[in-house]
């Protein structure tokens, strides 16, 4: 994180232990992990409130363009304005007039033999 190496830590520790002693360590150490926690504690809040502006400087962006794009629709289509009435909308199937009707079976394939299927020998 700090680019602080494993024998840098060691050597840290080793005059932690000289100079603060075996007895009154784990109370030191104790006390500067609860100052990490808070350390990171704000960094965490100040991250997010940074990521909270940014978000709503986004929003307000995002609203000012569809504001824009919105006041350009209005103007092209004015609420007050008359249009022309829409053309109605197919409501029923068009008639058979005209269109030939499907086959609803296959005709049958062509045979050499013009004996009836059903007066064949089985094979």
């Amino acid at each position: 994180m700090f680019g602080v190496d494993t024998s840098e830590l060691l050597v840290v520790a080793v005059v932690a232990l000289l100079f603060i002693g075996p007895k009154e360590l784990p109370r030191v150490m104790m006390m500067v992990g609860r100052w990490v926690g808070k350390i990171r504690g704000y960094a965490r809040h100040f991250t997010s409130g940074i990521e909270n502006v940014i978000r709503e400087a986004e929003l307000e962006e995002m609203e000012k363009t569809w504001r824009e794009q919105n006041d350009l629709i209005m103007k092209q289509f004015p609420p007050n304005a008359t249009y022309e009435e829409p053309k109605p909308v197919m409501t029923s199937l068009p008639p058979d007039e005209g269109q030939p009707g499907l086959p609803l079976e296959a005709p049958p394939a062509p045979d050499e033999d013009p004996t009836p299927p059903e007066d064949r020998p089985l094979p």
